[in-house]
């Protein structure tokens, strides 16, 4: 599974909540094809729930979910938010990757 940090869900939170989405909606990690290194990392928003297969977990109540398919590219994954003007974003940690691209949206194994 990965982690999220406090940061991390403070601001999923915060999205959230100016999205208007429901308490029941489930943060979602996958990968896709793509990206200057060869996968990108894909967070979305899943209001009715889970998929099939997925990974699930909590993290400081949100409910967390990843992709079977996703499992053996970010098994591990620490993400982490940055709120430096300069560098504002969501950051991956990933140990499972071999390399990644200068702005840190994709990555190849």
């Amino acid at each position: 599974m990965l982690t999220l940090t406090d940061k991390a869900v403070a601001e999923v939170r915060r999205i959230m909540s100016d999205q208007g989405l429901s308490a029941g909606a489930v943060l979602r990690f996958s990968v896709a094809g793509g990206g200057c290194s060869g996968f990108s990392y894909v967070m979305e928003f899943e209001q009715d729930g889970s998929q099939d297969g997925d990974v699930t977990t909590e993290f400081s109540g949100l409910p967390v979910a990843l992709a079977s398919d996703a499992v053996p590219y970010l098994d591990n994954t620490v993400v982490d938010f940055n709120d430096d003007p300069s560098k504002r974003g969501f950051t991956f940690e990933n140990p499972n990757a071999s390399g990644t691209c200068g702005c840190g949206s994709s990555f190849s194994v």
